[in-house]
C-alpha cells in the first residue's frame, strides 16, 4: 500500500519540517512514539495479534494517551505505527513494552516472503518520483539507484515527524491524530470481524466507508459524483503511462455494481441528512451499527473541520512549497482534507490505490449516469429496476 504525496500521514514529501511540539505540562500527554515495523505480509496477523493486545494493555494500565498506524512501502512493505504516553513519565516504560511486544510477535510469526530489491521495481521508482526529490531520493537508493531495504521481521525506532502542511497546521494535526485513533479502531474491530482477505468484502466496505464519509463532507449527489472523478483522475495522473491505473476495464463491471452503490449512497444519504437535521450528536440512524458509528464519526470530524475553519486555525502549505496558506472558507477545507482522510482509511485497510481509483471511479459513474439508467429501465418494463 502506498502513500502518495496528496494523501500520506508521513513526514518523508517534506511538505513541512515543522518538529512536533514538547509535551506540555507534565501531568499531559507525552510525546508521540513512531516504531516501523518491516513485515512482508498482510498486516492483518501484526495488527490483530499485536498491536491491539499491546494497545489495550497499554490503555488498562493508563499509560496511553493515544495511537494510530498507517501501512508503508519506502525500505520494504511495513507498518507505522505510532503510539503516544499519557505522560512524559511513563515514555520509557510505553517504548519498552512496545519493543518487546513487536519483538515478541515477529518470532513467533514472522514473514516468510522476502522481498528482494526488483519487487515492484517500476512501481517504486514512480513513487519515488512523485513522493521525493532527486536530493531527498538518495538517502533511500544504493549507488545503482534501487530502494535501499530493511531487514524483513525487524523493526526500529524513528523520529514522528507529522505533516503539517497537509493537514492545516498544528490544530489540523491535532484533529487529524483524533480521526486517525478512530480509523485505526475500526479497521481493526473489521479485521477481527469480516472477511477482508476476501476482495469482494474488502471492496464492499471500503466503498461504503468512503461513500459515508463522502456523504457527510459534501452536501449531495453531484457534488460527490464530481469530487470522485477529480480523485479518480488524480490516481490516474498520477501514474501515468504505467499501465497501474486503468479505466476501461474498471467500465466493464458497471452495471454489475451500479445498482448496490446507488443504493448505498440513497441510504447513507437519507441516514446523514435526518441526523443532521435533528442536530449535533444525534446518533445516525437507519444503517448497519458498523456503519452509523463511523457516519457519528465523520459528522464530528466535519464539524471539527468547519469550527476550525471560521476560527482562521488550517494553515496548509503545498509539498515543496514556501508560502502558506489560512484557509477560512469550510467548504474548501472539507474538500482539501477529504482526500487524505479517504486515502488514510483505504491505506489501514490495506486497499491497493489501483482498487481505490477503482471504487472512486465506480462511484462517480454511479452517482451521475445510474439514475438516468434506472428510470429508463423502469419506463421499458413498467417497474423499478436495479433497486437491490
Amino acid at each position: 500500500m502506498t502513500e502518495p504525496t496528496t494523501a500520506t500521514a508521513t513526514a518523508a514529501t517534506g511538505a513541512t519540517a515543522t518538529a512536533v511540539p514538547a509535551a506540555g505540562a507534565a501531568d499531559g500527554p507525552g510525546e508521540w512514539q513512531a516504531t516501523h515495523i518491516y513485515y512482508a505480509a498482510n498486516p492483518r496477523p501484526l495488527l490483530l495479534d499485536c498491536v491491539r493486545p499491546l494497545v489495550a494493555s497499554l490503555e488498562a494500565d493508563g499509560l496511553l494517551a493515544d495511537y494510530f498506524f498507517i501501512n508503508y512501502w519506502l525500505e520494504g512493505p511495513h507498518l507505522r505505527l505510532r503510539i503516544r504516553p499519557a505522560r512524559p513519565g511513563a515514555a520509557d516504560e510505553v517504548r519498552e513494552r512496545t519493543e518487546a511486544a513487536v519483538a515478541r510477535f515477529l518470532a513467533e510469526r514472522p514473514a516468510l516472503y522476502q522481498v528482494d530489491s526488483g519487487f515492484l521495481n517500476e512501481f517504486y521508482n514512480k513513487l519515488f518520483e512523485i513522493e521525493f526529490s532527486t536530493v531527498a531520493r538518495e538517502q533511500y537508493t544504493d549507488d545503482e539507484g534501487r530502494m535501499n531495504l530493511q531487514p524483513n521481521n525487524s523493526y526500529r525506532a524513528v523520529p514522528y515527524a507529522p505533516e503539517y502542511g497537509k493537514y492545516g497546521g498544528p490544530a489540523g494535526i491535532d484533529l487529524a491524530e483524533w480521526h486517525f485513533r478512530r480509523s485505526s479502531d475500526l479497521v481493526i474491530d473489521a479485521l477481527a470481524t469480516k472477511n477482508l482477505h476476501l476482495r469482494t468484502v474488502l471492496l464492499g466496505t471500503s466503498s461504503q466507508l468512503m461513500t459515508v464519509m463522502a456523504a457527510t463532507f459534501l452536501p449531495d449527489r453531484e457534488a460527490v459524483a464530481d469530487y470522485m472523478e477529480d480523485y479518480y483522475h488524480f490516481w490516474h495522473r498520477a501514474f501515468p503511462d504505467t499501465g497501474f491505473i486503468g479505466s476501461t476495464e474498471y467500465d466493464r463491471r458497471f452495471t454489475d455494481v451500479a445498482p448496490q452503490l446507488d443504493a448505498w449512497y440513497t441510504r447513507v444519504r437519507a441516514a446523514v441528512t435526518e441526523a443532521d437535521a435533528a442536530g449535533p450528536g444525534t446518533p445516525t440512524a437507519g444503517l448497519p451499527a458498523f456503519l452509523a458509528g463511523w457516519a457519528d464519526h465523520c459528522r464530528e470530524l466535519r464539524d471539527r473541520v468547519v469550527g476550525l475553519a471560521r476560527e482562521g486555525k488550517l494553515v496548509f502549505r503545498a509539498p515543496h512549497e514556501e508560502s502558506e496558506q489560512v484557509v477560512t472558507d469550510p467548504r474548501d477545507a472539507l474538500v482539501r482534507l477529504l482526500s487524505p482522510y479517504l486515502h488514510m482509511t483505504n491505506n489501514r485497510l490495506h486497499v491497493t490505490i489501483q482498487d481505490e481509483a477503482y471504487l472512486s471511479h465506480m462511484l462517480a459513474r454511479t452517482l451521475t449516469e445510474y439514475p438516468a439508467l434506472r428510470a429508463a429501465a423502469a419506463g421499458a418494463d413498467g417497474t423499478e429496476a436495479g433497486t437491490a
